[in-house]
């Protein structure tokens, strides 16, 4: 641009990214001797954001400003804030004696406007999806961008081929917030049958700023540790079966099926058991089916469990569009002592004299039997003493005359007591074999 007898040269638009450096260009054609160079930015007010005087004045009234390298008269300013978007002037004062070295140098004041835009990348990207068996509604969010970014959605195969989705179904929202703008877009797409799919991308791209963003849903089947392949009655092709307890927890892989009980797998008698099953990492999202034996099977993440009364091992299946698994779980009882169960059923709290508090059934039981031995043992030292002396324990009373049976064989009291009942045992033998059993 021609400006009188000085050559200018300067653009009316600017761009600079924020963060990175910004160049106003303000040159001259031929290059004279300057005088004076200001900088303005033009709001308001003229706000002055640079002056050189050759002489002895070189001020930048922005810290961050500077005269650039390139000609000595344009501007640099770095780093870049979104603040700095605007109007600028600039103003070169140079020395003009139209060629005529005898004449004294006339100053000679020539000005340019130019405006800087300040274009920002996306500060944030984000994706969200919903699931419903093999329809996907997947949601992609660009925050803080200016101007707005654009998105598309591609899908990746197994083997790494890279394709756009067409424009099915999708709806996009631009919103503003504050000088910057949020970009939402949301497709709608059903896998197709024994379609393999490795990924879903959500490509932002924001052309002012030269920025790429990529945001992937990665599509991972259920998995298990140590899985065979079984058939199953309930379904019609063979599943990867295996056992919670060849689980070892270690493999770090995407998409392991993990189950966790609540209190426990292994619980007293009578206990209510949550199980919950999870699947980090899986996509799509899948579904949980629970069941016991041959009965009926009970959708959702968690199996309630009331009242467990046996050991048992409950079922769950894991699947989604890109396969399924089967694992098993086992929950014990631990004990089969009922009498913690008959001891709950007193009101109130355990007395604090209770001298049996902290002592099992089998404690107990063999306390009594302990008990009961000693007594037979004393029992029988006693009787055998006595029949060996001849002589009784407790002071002897008068007896009655005895009343004999007429069956048994009359004898006479004599000085040991003990024999007669000897004799008496003998009569109940005879007499057993006399008289036919029933």
């Amino acid at each position: 641009t021609l400006i009188g007898t000085v050559d200018l040269k300067y653009d009316d638009v600017s761009y600079a990214t924020v963060h990175q450096s910004a160049f106003l260009r303000c040159g001259m054609m031929p290059v004279q001797p300057i005088k004076e160079l200001w900088w303005f930015k033009i709001g308001a007010s003229e706000e002055r954001v640079y002056y050189y005087d050759p002489t002895s004045v070189d001020a930048a009234l922005m810290k961050r400003a500077r005269r650039s390298s390139r000609d000595n008269t344009s501007l640099e300013i770095h780093p870049t804030q979104l603040s700095d978007e605007g109007e600028y002037k600039c103003r070169i004062v140079v020395w003009d004696n139209t060629g005529n070295s005898t004449e004294p140098s006339v100053p000679i004041s020539k000005e340019a406007r130019m405006m800087l835009k300040v274009n920002v990348p996306p500060e944030k990207v984000e994706i969200t999806h919903l699931t419903s068996g093999r329809n996907l509604s997947l949601r992609c969010k660009s925050e803080g961008a200016k101007p707005p970014a654009d998105i598309l959605w591609t899908k990746t195969s197994p083997d790494g081929v890279e394709t756009e989705i067409p424009d099915l179904s999708k709806t996009r929202e631009i919103e503003p917030a504050g000088e910057l703008y949020d970009t939402a877009e949301q497709i709608f797409y059903q896998l197709q049958e024994n379609e393999m799919i490795a990924k879903i991308s959500c490509v932002v791209r924001h052309h002012n700023t030269n920025t790429t963003i990529y945001k992937n849903i990665t599509f991972v089947s259920p998995a298990i540790q140590n899985a065979l392949k079984v058939t199953i009655q309930r379904f019609a092709e063979p599943v990867l079966y295996s056992s919670i307890e060849n689980q070892d927890g270690q493999d770090n892989k995407a998409g392991l099926v993990k189950i966790s009980a609540d209190p426990g797998f292994k619980v007293p008698y009578n206990t209510s058991v949550t199980l919950k099953a999870a699947a980090p990492g899986v996509f799509p999202e899948p579904r949980y089916l629970w069941w016991v034996g041959d009965q009926t099977g009970i959708a959702g993440r968690e199996l309630r469990i009331d009242n467990l009364e046996e050991d048992k091992s409950y079922y769950v299946l894991a699947e989604n569009p890109l396969g399924r698994v089967v694992l098993e779980v086992p929950v014990h009882i631990t004990t089969s002592d009922y009498s913690q169960w008959n001891d709950s059923s007193r009101d109130g709290d355990v007395n604090e004299g209770d001298t049996t508090e902290g002592l099992d059934t089998g404690a107990i039981i063999g306390i009594v039997i302990g008990a009961l031995i000693a007594v037979f043992f004393i029992g029988f030292a006693v009787w055998y003493w006595t029949i060996r002396d001849g002589t009784q324990v407790f002071s002897p009373k008068k007896e009655k005359p005895h009343t004999i049976d007429e069956e048994t064989v009359p004898f006479r009291s004599t000085e040991k007591p003990l024999l007669r009942t000897i004799s008496t045992q003998t009569l109940e033998g005879r007499r057993s074999r006399r008289e036919p059993s029933i």
